[in-house]
């Protein structure tokens, strides 16, 4: 873990000495303490900004539980929740999943375009699909239109980052790191 941060590190500085205007959008998640560019609206909310990296999500969760619980609280609040409980007991035909997570986009991507899996044949018939969470290719474009200057869009993104899981990564590893991701991508 140290190594991706050392290495997000390097390009954030690289990106602010390429564009040292950028500086003001560079601010602090007020949970985790990370460094991130936003978007220069929100450059001056000092205190009260979260990382894309989950601790936005984290603190929008947490703050509706606990809008949840203070309303459940109220006497109108158990009425209104004993109601819903009832009516889920007498309508449990079938399980309802609830959606947890953020949105994910799905990006078709050929199996070709990949390095093969050890014991896999590649096949340009089989297509294979990739996820990314929304709220990652958002931030991915707006820092991607903030550093080139126009307006990037969510296919450009995509297209990217399909791109760039066809290549090798060339950063600070050692070899060792290398076979470690090699082996949490390609378990025995």
């Amino acid at each position: 873990m140290a190594a991706l941060v050392l290495d997000y590190y390097v390009v954030v500085r690289s990106v602010l000495r390429d564009k040292p205007l950028l500086r003001p959008c560079l601010t602090r998640c007020w949970h985790c303490g990370i460094f991130f560019f936003t978007n220069p609206s929100n450059a001056q909310r000092i205190k009260t900004i979260g990382c894309p990296f989950g601790c936005r999500e984290t603190h929008r969760r947490q703050a509706s539980t606990r809008r949840s619980v203070a309303c459940n609280r109220t006497p109108e609040g158990k009425r209104k929740k004993s109601a819903l409980n009832q009516k889920s007991r007498a309508s449990r035909v079938a399980p309802v999943a609830l959606a947890t997570s953020p949105k994910v986009v799905v990006a078709p991507v050929a199996l070709a375009d990949l390095p093969p899996a050890a014991g896999r044949q590649v096949s340009e018939l089989e297509p294979e699909v990739l996820t990314w969470d929304e709220l990652m290719v958002e931030h991915v474009r707006m820092v991607g239109s903030l550093i080139e200057g126009r307006r990037v869009s969510r296919q450009e993104v995509l297209e990217l980052l399909a791109k760039q899981m066809r290549q090798h990564t060339h950063c600070r590893r050692t070899q060792l790191d290398y076979t470690v991701a090699w082996l949490n991508q390609h378990p025995p």
